[in-house]
């Protein structure tokens, strides 16, 4: 494997290896959701504390843009092997915890992990596809919403194996994973920063950046809060219509398995059709889609949470490749900028859907959710 960065050269075996790492940390990132309902069942706390908890996984990224700034500086390489442990370790104990803020604890350090990965990560992709950053933004993101579509199934499967308070078997798993990433990894050269001082200030920075930024930002919160009423409400909402929870994680596997899709055409797509285009189709149909979900009959539901999938989690790659072409000398502190305005809106707007399930139940807030999709 070379280890020199081309950038004019579409680098597969790189590309494949970051989305390989992304697919690793995302699988044990995903075990909240489908534990959500035995989580409460255990510990006793509302649908408003459940949302809280999601914001506790996202609150490290207020940290975001002075990773960039870091990430810009140093070699980060490393962020890619250590993380996935740590995120392994704090989730795998998730069933062990004895009180909510135990819980807390353990997310906001899954969220420490996270944001050390997700910062620098779409960076060194840029770096490294040439003229095809959508579709190395589509592999990017397929590593991490597979990863959401086997994650339920994993962690499920765990429970249903060996108790909820001894899912910390699978953190040995992901031991051998960040050894293995430490070998493949250890000689290829990626993105190591920047090797000129950047003529603009961090200031000047933001101010060339706001108008797209503020632009994404408008979309993430009107997306924000379907997406989190379906990504970590799912479960519960058909666990309250009577399935079981081993259903309920299937659905939610549906889901994100429509949105691997998803995010493996759409990049690509949008480099061939446009990214405003490909962002204008997804937004169109997913509250439809939504609608038939919840108005339609029982047998419909897994194909529609599969094609629903497919348009609300597809749009991931076209705003990442959009951030990436902004154009700054600080990409890193670019990038870390929109992961914070995105975990910060959608986690915010996951907080409002746990408010809204324990007032009005989560037939209504799905229905309300789905109005509100159409403001982006």
């Amino acid at each position: 494997m070379k280890d020199q960065t081309n950038t004019q050269k579409f680098q597969t075996g790189n590309v494949i290896l970051i989305a390989g790492s992304h697919l690793i940390h995302d699988i044990y990132g995903s075990f909240l959701a489908p534990l959500l309902p035995l989580l409460i069942e255990k510990l006793g706390f509302s649908y408003t504390l459940a949302g809280f908890l999601t914001a506790a996984q996202r609150f490290p990224s207020l940290l975001n843009p002075l990773l960039g700034v870091l990430a810009d500086k140093i070699n980060v390489r490393y962020f890619l092997i250590v993380a996935p442990a740590v995120t392994a370790i704090s989730m795998s104990l998730l069933g062990l915890a004895p009180s909510y803020a135990v819980l807390v604890l353990l997310l906001v350090i899954m969220g420490i992990s996270s944001a050390c990965y997700h910062v620098p990560t779409p960076v060194m992709i840029r770096q490294i596809t040439g003229n095809q950053v959508g579709k190395g933004m589509s592999f990017y993101m397929f590593g991490g919403e597979f990863a959401r579509t086997i994650g339920p199934l994993v962690i499920i499967g765990a429970v249903s194996l060996w108790g909820l308070e001894h899912t910390y078997w699978l953190i040995l798993p992901a031991l051998l994973a960040s050894a293995f990433l430490y070998l493949k990894f250890k000689r290829v050269a990626l993105y190591r920063g920047i090797r000129t001082t950047p003529s603009s200030g961090l200031g000047q920075t933001l101010l060339h950046i706001r108008s797209p930024l503020l632009g994404l930002a408008g979309i993430i919160i009107f997306m924000g809060g379907l997406k989190g009423a379906m990504v970590s409400f799912l479960p519960a909402y058909l666990t309250e219509k009577g399935y079981s929870i081993a259903v309920a994680g299937i659905a939610l596997s549906v889901l994100e398995a429509g949105g691997v899709i998803g995010t493996l055409a759409a990049g690509t797509l949008s480099d061939r059709f446009g990214r405003k285009v490909v962002l204008l189709v997804t937004i169109l149909a997913t509250p439809i889609l939504m609608w038939v979900f919840l108005l339609g009959p029982g047998f419909l539901s897994v194909p529609l949470l599969f094609v629903l999938g497919f348009f609300l989690i597809s749009n991931g790659p076209v705003m990442l490749a959009i951030v990436q072409e902004i154009g700054s000398e600080r990409p890193a502190y670019v990038n870390g900028l929109y992961m914070m305005i995105n975990f910060v809106a959608s986690s915010s707007m996951t907080v409002l859907i746990g408010v809204l399930n324990d007032w009005l139940g989560l037939y209504l807030t799905y229905h309300l959710a789905t109005f509100w999709f159409f403001g982006s």
